[in-house]
């Protein structure tokens, strides 16, 4: 069921592999008509669009970390809204490095928000601007709608971030990439909604073994997920971020389904919840 305040936007539900049917990992969360984007993989703009959000209001991002599959729409996300009309900087919250990744940004598009701003094109000059916020654990924002916390989850040596988003009517964590972690247990307890990245298990089989080593140190299994799951009863389980490897949406639910008994489904780019 869609809720009548808060509706989650899947608009990219891919990994780095280059599926044309799954843009890179993005989610909007939309309260009251205002939309958050959680991520920005590569297609995160046009996506968007396809979602029907207007493109100007992309006013406020959160980064889990940065993974190129989770932030090469970064010029986009900045420049796209500015030249339909952005009024506004573009706030984002990210770990440390999003200052330095959106420094280099800026700097590599010079010439064409140059070129807007004192060329022929009637370019406003505040709806380039950017304000990166490098975050902490812990609440990172906070208005009279959405509170956004912040919580470190466990992606190897990049540090990254899981958020949970409490709205008036509705509690939703998006776990980012990571292993299985104690943490997402405890923040995503009785939630109505946990989106967690997913690798199938059984898929994982077909990898070389240095890939496999790999997969399991800093991502989540179907059996993993099963039992987060289990233990923190969300209302619905949302999967993105889906590794297949040779095994189809239904079995891959079918392997959680083994050991979890509560509602999950297989996310796909532009599914609305």
């Amino acid at each position: 069921m869609i809720s009548p305040h808060t509706k989650i936007i899947l608009l990219g539900t891919g990994t780095p592999n280059a599926d044309p049917d799954r843009s890179g990992p993005s989610v909007a969360i939309v309260v009251d008509q205002t939309p958050h984007i959680i991520d920005f993989g590569p297609g995160v703009v046009r996506r968007a669009a396809a979602a029907r959000l207007p493109i100007q209001e992309l006013k406020r991002a959160f980064l889990t970390h940065l993974h190129s599959d989770h932030t090469a729409g970064y010029p986009d996300l900045i420049l796209t809204p500015w030249t339909l009309g952005r009024l506004t900087p573009l706030d984002v919250y990210g770990p440390p490095g999003i200052q330095e990744m959106t420094d280099h940004v800026l700097a590599a598009y010079h010439e064409d928000i140059a070129e807007r701003l004192h060329g022929l094109e009637p370019a406003n000059t505040i709806g380039c601007q950017v304000l990166a916020h490098e975050i902490e654990p812990g609440i990172v924002f906070k208005d009279s709608h959405i509170r956004v916390e912040a919580f470190l989850v466990d992606h190897g040596s990049l540090q990254s971030f899981a958020f949970k988003f409490d709205t008036p009517d509705r509690t939703i964590v998006i776990s980012g990439d990571t292993a299985p972690t104690e943490r997402m247990v405890e923040e995503a307890f009785n939630c109505d909604v946990l989106i967690h990245e997913v690798y199938s298990a059984r898929g994982l089989q077909r990898r070389p073994s240095d890939w496999q080593q790999y997969h399991k140190s800093v991502h989540t299994s179907t059996r993993e997920l099963a039992d987060i799951a289990s233990r923190a009863r969300p209302g619905l389980v949302i999967l993105y971020h889906q590794l297949f490897w040779g095994v189809s949406e239904d079995e891959l639910v079918a392997e959680i389904k083994q050991i979890y008994n509560g509602k999950v489904v297989s996310g796909r780019d532009l599914d609305v919840y």
